[in-house]
Parts: structure tokens; sequence; C-alpha cells
């Protein structure tokens, strides 16, 4: 109904953009009989892809439901009224070990009130650093779907799911320059800016988008180093403290210390880990916003309503204030 050709309700039209998109149905060859959805792979363009499944709401069950289909469904997780959302499972990449850890749906039910904070933050945690940029573009995108639930009245979500997905790697991250002034990008040694002044950090091909012989000819040593004194001095005035740290102890770091023209060979050393932590803590004004899904998953239990769902809403708006304390903490 969301995705018809002929919609042309603007509340279900609003709606596609916090869905996956919908390609038709498909049947199998081998059972013609059975019809199954064609629907976005949302993680596709994603190389190291952490997910996570929170199912919204404070009731699982929905109006129809009979006494022993509540009775099963408010057992599995009694908390579900109050804390107004269950982590289903999530798999979180790690960067130092290059490996996913994983957790299933009793993870997410042995969850109470107060430890649901830490048991979300593990999910943003990539076992080096709390990867804040994800945390503070996911808040933005549960924002928006909470704004549609909102303004509309006419639909009620019951056992329905938000899909998280995010960038594991540090493949994706990438810096804009576009605060720095011409005359201090002057400064900034030759090779260090591509065409497009882009700072990309891509360890399948090369630290630095270079258009020459895809190597780095600037040292990281010089060159990283302005580039983060330049964002140290744009940023100094709202970020004084929090940043010098951050730039001083970059500074500081061994990776630094290296004078000598890396290729890709080289990528495969000591400089890839170095570099993960530096983009881990950069302040999330300074990266170009995380690469960040958050889409409505397994709506089968849909009612027609005329109020606000508020038992979503009181979900959604729990789900914010506990992503907001792990930012703020």
């Amino acid at each position: 109904q969301v995705y018809d050709s002929d919609c042309c309700d603007s509340i279900l039209l609003e709606l596609r953009e916090y869905l996956p998109k919908y390609f038709g149905v498909w049947s199998p060859p081998t059972a013609p009989n059975d019809t199954y959805l064609k629907l976005e792979d949302v993680t596709r363009k994603f190389n190291k892809p952490c997910i996570m499944d929170v199912k919204i709401g404070q009731k699982s069950y929905d109006p129809y439901a009979s006494a022993e289909k509540i009775q099963q469904q408010v057992s599995k997780y009694p908390l579900m009224e109050e804390i107004g959302f269950l982590v289903l499972g999530m798999r979180v990449y790690h960067v130092s070990s290059d490996s996913y850890e994983t957790q299933n749906q009793h993870y997410g039910r042995s969850l109470t009130k107060e430890t649901v904070k830490d048991g979300i933050s593990k999910f943003f945690h990539n076992g080096s650093c709390l990867r804040k940029d994800a945390i503070a573009a996911s808040i933005q995108k549960i924002e928006k779907i909470l704004e549609w639930f909102e303004g509309q009245k006419q639909l009620s979500f019951y056992a329905s799911s938000l899909l998280f997905v995010y960038e594991g790697s540090c493949q994706a991250t990438t810096v804009r320059l576009s605060d720095v002034t011409l005359a201090e990008k002057r400064g900034v040694p030759k090779g260090l800016l591509s065409g497009g002044d882009i700072l990309e950090y891509n360890n399948n091909i090369h630290v630095i988008n270079s258009t020459e012989n895809g190597k780095i000819e600037a040292s990281v040593s010089k060159g990283l180093s302005k580039f983060y004194a330049l964002h140290k001095k744009a940023y100094s005035k709202r970020h004084h403290s929090q940043l010098s740290l951050q730039v001083e102890n970059l500074e500081q770091d061994n990776v630094w210390k290296s004078s000598t023209c890396i290729t890709q060979e080289h990528l495969n050393g000591n400089v890839i880990p170095q570099l993960e932590k530096v983009f881990c803590h950069i302040p999330a004004e300074i990266k170009e916003s995380a690469n960040v899904e958050v889409r409505m998953i397994d709506f089968a239990h849909v009612f027609p309503s005329n109020t606000k769902d508020e038992g979503y809403i009181y979900g959604l708006k729990n789900l914010i204030t506990v992503l907001q304390n792990i930012l703020d903490n």
C-alpha cells in the first residue's frame, strides 16, 4: 500500500523514507505458491555493517490478540511496557580483531531499566572506542521517525522493529576541508588534497584519495598533523579544550613520527590501527556525518487508528533518551 504507484496519501508517501524500498513480490520456481516480499538490502552499501534490531512500543501484541497470546508476549519481556523497546539482536564489527561480536534475543531480554543503557552502548563500541558519531546520527534518524508518528493518527504499529546499520570499518570515513580557508589550504603539503579537497581513509586502496598512481606523496607526519592543526584552529572557539587535547594526543602518537612515504603495501601494518583510533575520536562536528541507516521493519501487525500511536511514540522517546545519555556520558 505504501509503495503503490497510485498512492496519494501524504502520510504513507512520507513513510516511504523510513522503510526499506519495496520491489514487488517473488515466488521461487520450485514453490510457485510461496510468495515473498522483495525488499531492499539496507546493508548493501556498507563494507563492515554493524546491525541491530530493536522492537519498538510498549505492547508487542495487537488489539485482537487472545489472552493466551498476550500472556505469552508479556512473559517474554515483562519490562516492555516500562522501557518501551527491546533489543532483539546485534552484530558489531571490532576493528582491532577484524571480527564480529553477536548478541541474540536473550541478551536483550536480560537488560533491565538499570542496564539497558550499557546494553545499547555495546552496539556502538567497536572494541577500541565508542562510536559517538554513529550514536548522534542514529538519534537524528529516530527523531525524524518520531516526527512522523507525532504527525499521524491513522496507523498503529505492534511488534514492529527499527533496524540500525552503521559502518564499522573506518574505510568509509571521509573528512572534508570545507571550513579551511584558501590561504590555509596552501599550507597543506602537496598530495594531501585531491581535486575535491577530500581527505579519504580507505584501507583497501590508499589512505588519501590521490590522483597520482594511488600513492601518497606527502609524509603522514607533516601532512596529517597539519590537517588536524587546521581543524583545531577552525573549531577552537566551540571545542577548544576537547579538540586541543585530541590534537595534542594525535601529534604525540608514533604514527605521525614516521616521515617516510606510504604506499598501498604499507597499509596493512601499524598505520591502520592508529588511524582507526584517531578517526574514532574526532568530534562529530569535524567528521562528515556518520554513514548510518535507521529503517522501520517487520510491520506485519499494523492496524487502523484514530489516535496517535502512543506506545510506539513512548518507545522512540525512551530510546532517544537512552542514546542521548550514552552520548553525554
